[in-house]
């Protein structure tokens, strides 16, 4: 159940108009990173873990809907970006009105040059946001990532949160108001809270690494195919013990060579790892059993009936229902 308060959640605030600036902003309001992606993923990721997860159910759902008020921020702060637009397109009867508005002959020709860039923001709209990228892509449900598998959902996330936030911080260099900086270093930095918080959510599922349910192949988790000619670079990613599975490292120096001796990967054999296909799939047994256990469990129906909420009734209401009961 979702109620409208009317005051911002941060009060957004501009000095003076910025058409131009408007438009880069719909990045944030109806772009690829933008409020509405992330408010519209966490939102319809958290179904999935309704009944399994009910703690990372409330947390997705309390981001989703701080999502939707920092879309209600950006739309905000593009309104007031665009004050005098909006009035002076309603002026049908003066053209000159619209000309002195932007100052000046040139000033409405760049203004027209930058409506047919995006015809939609200044000609349809007439001045109001449109749920648009800043060039006129159309915001698309295909932003929406989800795989129905926690771990892999949080790490989305994560991305996604890295995204929004290098687009607040580009933003920021093409503005000089020092109000709209304002808005824009908050929005910025609950991208950043946003983070750790799905960080934090993530570190609590154990195992969830790899990501879903099975293992992975012993015989290739730990390869690294050294596929580009020229000087080699070594670090942790290709020597050394692997980051989260703890394996060696196996650098293969010549990979078409290992390919043509080993019959295309066929006979490949587990090396620098104490893992083998015996284990795994004693894991995998394990891991699914204990998965699938957890979440019938959570969802097993209550008296034969699925149910999505328990509401639970105030002191007036029990007394109603005993009463009703007794009679």
């Amino acid at each position: 159940m979702f109620h409208h308060v009317k005051e911002l959640q941060f009060n957004a605030r501009v000095s003076k108009p910025d058409v131009r600036f408007a438009k880069l902003l719909l990045e944030q309001f109806g772009g690829p990173n933008g409020e509405l992606k992330a408010a519209m993923q966490y939102f319809v990721q958290a179904f999935g873990c309704r009944k399994a997860y009910p703690d990372k159910y409330d947390m997705l759902m309390d981001i989703a809907t701080e999502e939707f008020s920092h879309l209600e921020i950006v739309g905000a702060t593009i309104q007031m970006l665009l004050t005098g637009v909006n009035g002076e397109l309603k002026n049908a009867a003066d053209e000159s009105d619209l000309t002195k508005m932007l100052d000046g002959e040139a000033a409405k020709e760049n203004y027209i040059h930058d409506a047919m860039v995006n015809p939609h923001f200044f000609v349809v709209s007439g001045g109001t946001p449109t749920l648009t990228d800043s060039v006129g892509n159309p915001w698309t449900a295909s932003y929406i990532m989800g795989m129905g598998d926690l771990t892999a959902d949080l790490r989305l996330n994560l991305g996604a949160e890295t995204g929004a936030k290098l687009v607040y911080e580009n933003l920021m260099k093409f503005t000089d108001d020092v109000y709209v900086k304002e808005s824009l270093r908050f929005l910025m930095t609950r991208e950043v809270a946003h983070f750790q918080m799905f960080q934090a959510a993530l570190d609590t599922i154990q195992p969830n690494f790899p990501p879903g349910i099975l293992e992975s192949d012993p015989k290739f988790s730990n390869k690294y195919f050294n596929m580009s000619k020229g000087e080699e670079f070594k670090g942790p990613w290709n020597q050394g013990a692997s980051p989260l599975l703890g394996e060696d490292w196996q650098f293969i120096d010549n990979p078409l060579q290992h390919v043509r001796d080993s019959d295309g990967l066929l006979e490949e054999k587990s090396e620098g790892t104490i893992r083998t296909d015996e284990s795994v799939q004693s894991t995998n047994k394990e891991l699914s059993s204990e998965r699938k256990e957890m979440v019938d469990k959570a969802t097993a129906p209550k008296n034969g009936v699925m149910s999505w909420s328990e509401y639970q009734l105030n002191d007036s209401n029990e007394k109603q229902e005993k009463t009703h009961a007794s009679r």
